[in-house]
């Protein structure tokens, strides 16, 4: 990206930058490129440049078109809804500002997921992956049940950090495991799988968890690339996670071995 300090010419007009986005107008349509100038301003996210191409939806040629349209929600790197590939790496869009970016900036959808429309995708692989894995801790009715099991500090604070996943898409979308030839739960569902067995209660469910990274897909599909550590906007220590499952996922197996 160009010196915007000095934001704009001798005639106080705003310098503009290329924006160039991958559209598609629906599933399974035919994607096509499309080019944006938009003013700059100080501060910019991406969220808010397709803000500025959405209110004045025409292409750097002058040729009136749709408003791209994308996803997000909280605007402070929380709901992961506004991922998408900046400058060809997977990321959240609202934590991505224009001062650090290189023009063009290039905008595509998330590859590993089916496009709903131009930088929207729809990311239910994702949530059906959780529920194989049972993400969640059982209760028995809503009753008070009285204080829970007391977890240790040190459980409690690499629990804290699992639980941060945002179901984003960003370290699915760049493993190299996940794509059409595999199917591979992907990073995010085999930490949430550490996670619940790491609680008291969600332990009661660990056999099952550990079951379905045994299954085709599972944790033995995983290549050990890391791309999925360096991406992730959490920090999240997946590869630690896998390792950690898939010794879990190993020792349930000699279990079975040898109780049979």
């Amino acid at each position: 990206m160009a010196d915007h300090s000095h934001n704009g010419n001798q005639h106080g007009t705003p310098e503009a930058f290329e924006v160039r986005v991958l559209r598609q107008d629906g599933p399974g349509q035919a994607s096509y490129w499309e080019r944006h100038r938009v003013s700059y301003e100080p501060d910019m996210n991406v969220i808010s440049v397709l803000q500025r191409i959405a209110a004045n939806p025409v292409t750097a040629d002058g040729k009136r078109v749709t408003p791209v349209a994308w996803d997000c929600n909280c605007l402070e790197e929380v709901c992961g809804a506004c991922t998408m590939l900046v400058n060809g790496r997977v990321r959240q869009s609202c934590s991505a500002l224009v001062d650090q970016l290189s023009e063009p900036i290039v905008l595509t959808p998330m590859a590993k997921f089916p496009v709903v429309r131009d930088l929207i995708v729809d990311r239910s692989r994702m949530f059906e992956d959780l529920k194989k894995i049972r993400g969640w801790v059982p209760i028995q009715g809503t009753y008070d049940l009285g204080p829970g099991p007391r977890i240790a500090p040190a459980a409690q604070e690499v629990a804290y950090t699992l639980s941060t996943c945002m179901t984003c898409g960003c370290c699915v979308d760049a493993c190299p495991n996940v794509n059409a030839g595999t199917k591979f739960i992907g990073p995010a569902a085999i930490s949430q799988a550490r996670l619940f067995n790491l609680h008291p209660t969600g332990a009661s469910n660990a056999t099952e968890r550990l079951e379905t990274l045994m299954e085709p897909g599972g944790i033995s599909e995983c290549g050990n690339a890391q791309n999925c550590v360096e991406v992730c906007p959490k920090e999240i220590p997946l590869t630690t996670s896998i390792g950690a499952m898939g010794r879990q996922v190993t020792m349930h197996a000699f279990r079975k071995l040898f109780s049979t």
